[in-house]
């Protein structure tokens, strides 16, 4: 929802298992929940959200209970800087989110003057990485997620890229078209056009251009919706190339809105879908029940975000906080354990994986 237009939605679901008289312990998400982006948000909030009911149903922290205030940032930069400040004037002691790197920038200055901890669960651009501020991240930067898909492509003999990238997102997007550039040449290959487009418009002119350059590789950095109609609109042309995307697109949208179409797609990952762990397999049945979908990627890394703020929330606010959380301490994920560095960052693993009868395989 717009914040400047209706004021900040809270969940009193998170509540309704820690009942008394102890005042509430607040927290908040700041996500994209409307527009093409939405798939990315949803999935974010509800894994924040599933943690916070968790922790609820578990006596809360010190006996106290947890809010969970949500706000929409809409990805825009004007609704992302509301959102924040609407999210710590209704008493968000700290947040989780936002989920893209376009986000992360337009309120990093903001969050930093009112020493305000955040953790993104998603945002990966290189440009926030290795920062002493108030955002720590969840998962890898690009370059690692971009050296991993350059080494799969090349290995299957691709050395012509051609790129289409989203505006919208351009902090996320450009930092993928110029780390990818870097590690597929420096293998052998070639990024032999690019093409730059507003999400929601011009796919067709934007596969033209990039085909014209007669690669053997398309590389869309782009949503899912968008992966989904630029493949449509190279396969309407006629193209045959390889097809490959940004991790970006690697949300059950792609799968429910690609169909056949998205078939032999690949895209690098932290999230083993495949995990039979008892721990994830706990948490992905409690997801289905409460959402009625299948986690993904958001979902995760929005769970585990969340809960290891909790671990060390309590009181903290501010420079204690982020003591707390950058103190060494190992936070127990669904899927890997994972420590912040001294700049907030963590570290994570990636994997390569292909779209295959409808579903993410990873790939050896």
């Amino acid at each position: 929802m717009t914040l400047s237009r209706r004021p900040l939605l809270l969940l009193p679901l998170a509540l309704a298992a820690c009942s008394g008289s102890a005042p509430p312990l607040k927290l908040g998400f700041l996500g994209g929940l409307s527009g093409r982006v939405a798939d990315l948000g949803e999935a974010g909030r509800n894994g924040t959200l599933l943690a916070v009911e968790q922790c609820n149903q578990a006596g809360g922290l010190q006996g106290r209970p947890v809010e969970l205030l949500i706000a929409d940032d809409e990805q825009n930069a004007d609704a992302a800087r509301r959102g924040i400040e609407s999210l710590r004037q209704a008493g968000a002691m700290a947040l989780i989110g936002p989920l893209t790197s376009a986000m992360g920038v337009a309120v990093l200055p903001l969050i930093n003057q009112h020493q305000l901890l955040t953790i993104s669960p998603t945002i990966t651009s290189t440009e926030l990485f290795g920062q002493d501020d108030y955002l720590l991240l969840v998962a890898p930067p690009v370059s690692e997620n971009c050296l991993r898909s350059a080494r799969h492509l090349h290995a299957k003999g691709l050395r012509r890229a051609a790129v289409a990238y989203d505006l919208g997102n351009r902090s996320y997007t450009e930092d993928w078209l110029r780390h990818f550039t870097k590690s597929f040449s420096a293998l052998g290959g070639q990024v032999v056009s690019q093409a730059s487009f507003q999400s929601g418009a011009g796919y067709g002119e934007v596969v033209s251009q990039l085909l014209a350059s007669k690669p053997d590789l398309l590389m869309f950095a782009a949503n899912a919706l968008d992966t989904v109609r630029l493949t449509q609109a190279a396969r309407n042309q006629g193209a045959t190339q390889a097809i490959s995307a940004a991790s970006w697109a690697a949300t059950e949208s792609l799968l429910q809105l690609g169909g056949r179409t998205v078939e032999g797609i690949s895209l690098p990952q932290y999230f083993d879908r495949d995990d039979r762990s008892p721990r994830y397999l706990a948490f992905a049945e409690a997801y289905r029940q409460r959402f009625k979908q299948e986690p993904g990627f958001a979902s995760v890394a929005a769970h585990d975000a969340t809960r290891a703020l909790l671990s060390v929330l309590n009181g903290k606010t501010g420079p204690a906080l982020k003591t707390a959380l950058l103190g060494g301490q190992r936070f127990e994920g669904l899927q890997a354990t994972f420590a912040f560095d001294r700049y907030g960052d963590a570290e994570r693993q990636t994997h390569m994986t292909e779209v295959r009868d409808g579903r993410f395989v990873r790939l050896p």
